[in-house]
């Protein structure tokens, strides 16, 4: 990712700008990151991900009966350890 003073973006904005196409940039003051510019593409496929908490009542039979029946493969049985 890409590192830029706030001074240096507002100096250089349309570098960054078409920077911010390809790969976030990272913006600093005092320092320290504080803000990212991505392209409207990225931040909505971001926002895609955002998961949403839903009642156990909007679930279907089918989704309940599926979670219920849920098992851990075999091949991480091994994990298990880690509860201890």
């Amino acid at each position: 990712m890409l590192t830029v003073t706030a001074a240096e973006l507002q100096r250089h904005f349309g570098r960054y700008r078409g920077s911010a196409l390809r790969e976030p940039v990272a913006i600093t003051a005092d320092g320290r990151e504080n803000l990212v510019l991505l392209s409207a593409e990225e931040y909505r496929r971001l926002k895609r991900r955002d998961q949403e908490a839903l009642s156990v009542e909007l679930l279907s039979d089918a989704e309940l009966t599926a979670i219920t029946q849920a098992r851990v493969p075999e091949a991480y049985a091994h994990l298990d350890a880690e509860l201890d």
